[in-house]
């Protein structure tokens, strides 16, 4: 409201613009998690809309992980002279769970980029998007994870109660997830060569991963003790806390302490980015 000061006439001042403020980054989070509807639409019709006209559907993710699951399990446990009852499971759960790492990290870095059209007609969180891909995975990885079921009921691994330890452990994935695509969205969405640095990034650190070999090959001999290096892949202690319930293993609480530490540092730069380029990104894209 404008004042007056010996006649003149003194605007008030502007207005102090809250866009790039932590509230606004929790409540674009809270305004995501309120229109569940539109993104569990959203992410459900990617999956229809990827599989559409074909004879199978969505059963062609099942199909397809099967397929490089076994014929994987079967070469290397030959190669590296370990039992099939036990390697095929541990390769199947691997693949299983790296998907869904490595969906996260490359549908994430494009998430803004391929819904121009979407974000610039519809005014909505941009929380949204990020919420449409965690599901995307979700449902990505329930195709995938019957396969392991059906391998389970053949092979019947030692699985106890220590099994429900893959609860906590998806809740972890699923909060890596979100982090994930918000800060490789955001960020991707400015500099559009980072899309193609994970690309080659998530490719070749599935090299360094133990998913399709094991880091106690005793055929390697000595090389084993090298490969304790494995154990600087960060990606690898998320691969402990899922698998190695599933399997029987017993999990060291490093892995877990690992994967809680990463999951607070990624947390903390995805605020940030919220905080300061969430406003940005409909310019951007």
């Amino acid at each position: 409201m404008s004042t007056a000061v010996n006649d003149r006439v003194i605007p008030p001042a502007p207005e102090t613009s809250d866009s790039r403020t932590l509230r606004r980054g929790f409540a674009d989070l809270a305004e995501g998690l309120r229109t569940r509807e539109l993104w569990l639409h959203l992410g459900w019709q990617d999956i229809r809309q990827r599989y559409r006209r074909s004879v199978l559907g969505p059963l062609w993710i099942t199909v397809a992980t099967a397929i490089t699951a076994v014929a994987m399990g079967l070469l290397y446990s030959q190669l590296f002279g370990i039992d099939i009852d036990k390697f095929l499971p541990y390769v199947t759960l691997g693949l299983v769970f790296w998907n869904f790492i490595q969906n996260s990290i490359t549908d994430g870095s494009e998430v803004f980029a391929t819904n121009e059209g979407l974000i610039k007609q519809l005014p909505a969180p941009v929380s949204v998007h990020v919420y449409r891909i965690v599901w995307r995975q979700l449902i990505i990885f329930a195709h995938n994870i019957v396969i392991f079921i059906a391998i389970w009921a053949y092979f019947r691994p030692p699985t106890g109660w220590s099994g429900l330890l893959i609860i906590p452990a998806m809740v972890l994935f699923v909060l890596n997830s979100v982090w994930v695509t918000i800060v490789f969205g955001i960020l991707s969405t400015r500099f559009r060569d980072i899309k193609q640095l994970l690309a080659t990034a998530v490719q070749l650190i599935f090299f360094m991963t133990p998913i399709i070999w094991t880091i106690n090959m005793d055929s390697l001999g000595k090389m084993s003790e090298r490969m304790k290096l494995v154990e600087l892949n960060p990606l690898y202690h998320y691969l402990e806390i899922t698998r190695g319930p599933l399997l029987g293993d017993h999990v060291e609480f490093y892995h877990w302490a690992i994967v809680l530490g990463c999951t607070a540092v990624g947390w903390l730069m995805a605020l940030f980015v919220m905080r300061n380029y969430r406003a940005r990104v409909a310019y951007w894209v």
